[in-house]
């Protein structure tokens, strides 16, 4: 008990001390260096929070010259590809939430991957009819889905941007060309040996140096390739990813190896973002907005709906108790996402009946205080007959929040899915392997099929959860997002119950310790709760074990009573909270 009050004691720097690397084998399951702890960052202008310094510089940027929330997470996203290319790129896909400050609107982008028209629902099943092995499926072309990411925030920049999308690559194109510093964080995932990406050849190539020796932590990386590639699309837009040499090259790459995909130039071509008013809900005092599906979104509002019947805003997070009613309310969380949540156009997810007070308030009577059996799915309103799913979601995420200038607010997760995607370059950047997040067994013994099942053209869930939080008169109260798999769920949870049940700071709700609760199984940062909680814990059936899933990368920014801008990065990762 007495380590996690020490955690959360902060210094009058707001400092936070973290216990070794090996307290954290969940957060940092690859073996590199724990990264320096984050401090809380305040500012009145505006705010960056996100994993990479040099990512936060470009956006600061950005926003001093003129730019807007939307114009900084372009530059952002396009360092991140470079220097944190194991979580995110122009490969990969994301989901965007923007709050308009002068309008109060809240719309949400949905730059998610779509399989190829040549999909199906046997595409990840063996010669025997039974589910390749993961990491089978990850390696092959068949895992890479039509990237999203650029052509979405193309879209968003074009309806919000303040200054030319040209000049917004500029830091990525400089320090592709120059180089940049390989940080700890990435030399691990370079240098592990279990991501399997990083053993496959383009992987491999790219993070050997000329004596034959891989890149470490204070090494120099160059990328000239990713600096012609940032400068097409500067000079093109999204078109220079998804038609012509580059997109020749993507199709090519994954036509590659015994399980080649299906992907023609078409399928890249006529990629289309959605967007449409964000999923927004009244919670308490406040309306929290998320991503609509098949973004998970609509199950951290669900689960925050379900502890409104609790008394966990009574309590703190040294309660034992405290943590169990958070840990049940995600047991539930995930017996729902799990079962119900897909793609929109292909299966009707039951959102009004998932938030209906009546059905919220049923499941919430299996939040009690001892854990029991795994809860079963519900039968919301609407709900379809689905089958059950079998999806595996690894992680390879990040986050960022940027707030300009003009009180205009970006809250966006971004992922290539896996660490390096799926170990396959283009152009200087990682492909995706977003389709292993489909379920690989497409239909139950009954033949229902499950509400994510593959199929041609059809987008794959996602845990991506990015939020906006508005007070009752539409203004920003915080904005915040996690990656880590299906654990961003319950990352994003718990920050949400540690600022707005707790009363944390943005810097102590995110450096809270992490339990993912999912069916019988609870993972998390057990060594950060230290042996008397764990004891406790235990003693209620909640038996936290150090997961092997990707560690939580919280940013997010609060406003304070005056405007002020308090941002917090998480210090599992490398990131930083800066502002103007």
């Amino acid at each position: 008990m007495r380590r996690l009050v020490s955690l959360l004691a902060l210094s009058a720097a707001l400092q936070l001390t973290l216990s070794p690397v090996a307290a954290l084998a969940e957060s940092i399951p690859l073996g590199m260096p724990t990264p320096k702890p984050a401090s809380t960052s305040l500012a009145s202008k505006g705010m960056v929070a996100a994993a990479n310094p040099l990512a936060v510089e470009a956006g600061l940027r950005v926003l001093r010259d003129g730019g807007s929330a939307v114009d900084a997470a372009v530059a952002i996203q396009a360092v991140l590809g470079l220097v944190e290319p194991q979580s995110s790129g122009l490969g990969g896909g994301s989901f965007l939430v923007f709050y308009d400050a002068k309008s109060g609107k809240v719309t949400a982008y949905d730059g998610r991957e779509t399989a190829p028209s040549g999909a199906g629902p046997d595409m990840f099943l063996g010669a025997d009819g039974k589910p390749l092995p993961f990491v089978t499926a990850v390696l092959s072309g068949r895992s890479t889905g039509v990237p999203g990411a650029v052509a979405m925030l193309a879209q968003a920049q074009k309806e919000h941007g303040k200054i030319a999308w040209s000049t917004l690559f500029s830091d990525a194109e400089k320090l592709a060309d120059d180089g940049f510093v390989v940080s700890p964080r990435l030399a691990g995932m370079i240098n592990s040996t279990r991501a399997p990406q990083a053993s496959q050849p383009d992987a491999v190539k790219y993070f050997t140096k000329p004596d034959g020796t891989r890149y470490q932590a204070g090494d120099v990386l160059k990328n000239p390739a990713y600096a012609e590639t940032v400068r097409k699309i500067a000079a093109q837009g999204p078109s220079a990813l998804l038609e012509g040499p580059i997109a020749q090259a993507i199709v090519d790459r994954l036509h590659e190896g015994d399980l080649p995909s299906s992907i023609t130039l078409e399928d890249l071509k006529r990629y289309k973002p959605r967007s449409a008013p964000a999923l927004c809900q009244p919670w308490k005092v406040y309306t929290v907005c998320v991503p609509n599906p098949q973004s998970s979104g609509l199950a951290v509002i669900q689960a925050l709906k379900m502890l409104e019947h609790t008394d966990i805003g009574k309590r703190g997070p040294t309660d034992p108790v405290a943590w169990t009613l958070l840990a049940q309310a995600e047991r539930v969380m995930y017996a729902d996402r799990d079962r119900y949540v897909g793609d929109p156009a292909f299966v009707t997810v039951p959102v009004a009946g998932l938030l209906d007070p009546k059905y919220v308030a049923d499941r919430a009577k299996l939040i009690t205080p001892t854990a029991g059996e795994a809860p079963p799915f519900g039968h919301p309103k609407g709900a379809p007959k689905v089958g059950v799913d079998m999806t595996k979601e690894p992680g390879g995420t990040t986050h960022l929040v940027v707030v300009d200038t003009a009180g205009d607010v970006v809250s966006m997760t971004t992922t290539v899915e896996s660490i390096f995607g799926n170990g396959r370059m283009v152009g200087g950047f990682f492909l995706n392997n977003q389709l292993t997040d489909f379920s690989f067994a497409p239909k139950e013994k009954d033949g229902a099929p499950a509400a994510n099942a593959i199929a041609a053209g059809k987008r794959p869930r996602s845990s991506m959860a990015p939020l906006i939080v508005l007070d009752k008169k539409g203004k920003l109260v915080a904005a915040l997002g996690s990656p880590g798999g299906n654990a961003i769920l319950s990352y994003n949870l718990k920050a949400m119950v540690g600022l707005f049940y707790w009363g944390l700071n943005m810097q102590q709700a995110v450096s809270l310790p992490n339990v993912v609760a999912r069916g019988d199984t609870y993972s998390g940062d057990a060594d950060l709760f230290g042996p008397a909680m764990l004891a406790a814990l235990n003693a209620r059936g909640v038996n936290v074990k150090v997961g092997q899933i990707e560690g939580s990368g919280l940013h997010g920014v609060i406003v304070r009573p005056g405007g002020m801008l308090e941002g917090g990065a998480d210090p599992r990762r490398e990131g930083v909270a800066k502002g103007l």
